[in-house]
């Protein structure tokens, strides 16, 4: 007959393996850390897109759960500032995933509100991976998609500068999956060339929606044709990088 001593031990190892199971069931977190680019959008900017709106679509709901923390106008420093990349940080679990995507306001020189120069931003980046790292989840830095820029002659040019290629130097300095959006957006930006490439952005004619009775030409921010082609991009990228959570990517 066992005794009582022997009864409790197999009940404390069931509950501890039952509550292994369920953790090991929770779906991953996918948290974007990043600008508007990225961002979800309120309804009096619709049909303004953030592209990571569009990521959960590519993933099996009941294993990979996508949360947006990206947010307008943020660059990494005003991110930190405002208590954003904290919020992340609190509710990381091991195996999560954090994708870290800044660079269009970082760079904005003239406006210093959000401006970080570049030596900042490399810090920044650094301390992202580092604090994602040290909680056991994985960093993912993405580089910054291009802005819709065409001179004269039909020629793309890019106004990043040297952004994009700290993202680069830092992934590969301290051995983080890189997702180059910057390379690949501008290939499809190319691709569509001068005129089609206008129904990916937000490009509305005057009296065409009411939120913009004026029109828009904006050549930053998507529309839900763009925003998910975008994300078809990043979701290509963990498959091709052999992500541990390309095995959850849905088949199509």
């Amino acid at each position: 007959m066992r005794s009582k001593s022997g009864r409790k031990f197999t009940v404390l190892l069931m509950l501890f393996l039952f509550s292994c199971i369920a953790e090991a069931r929770k779906p991953i977190t996918i948290y974007l850390a990043g600008d508007s680019t990225m961002a979800e959008k309120r309804p009096e900017k619709r049909p303004e897109t953030g592209w990571g709106e569009y990521l959960q679509k590519f993933f099996k709901k009941d294993s990979v759960r996508v949360e947006n923390h990206a947010a307008n106008g943020r660059s990494t420093r005003t991110f930190i500032e405002d208590g954003r990349w904290q919020a992340i940080i609190e509710k990381l679990k091991k195996g999560d995933y954090v994708f870290i995507q800044f660079g269009h306001n970082d760079g904005s020189v003239e406006k210093p509100d959000r401006y970080t120069p570049p030596e900042d931003y490399r810090r920044n980046l650094i301390r992202f991976v580092n604090e994602v790292s040290a909680r056991g989840a994985t960093p993912v830095l993405l580089t910054p998609v291009v802005r819709r820029r065409f001179d004269k002659n039909g020629n793309f040019y890019d106004v990043h500068g040297v952004y994009p290629n700290i993202v680069r130097e830092v992934a590969r300095e301290y051995r983080v999956a890189l997702i180059d959006m910057h390379r690949m957006s501008e290939q499809v930006i190319r691709r569509y060339g001068v005129e089609e490439s206008r129904k990916l952005f937000l490009q509305l004619r005057p009296g065409e929606n009411s939120n913009y009775p004026k029109g828009i030409e904006d050549n930053t921010h998507f529309s839900p044709e763009g925003a998910e082609i975008i994300a078809r991009l990043a979701a290509d990228a963990i498959s091709e990088l052999n992500l541990n959570l390309a095995r959850y990517l849905k088949k199509d």
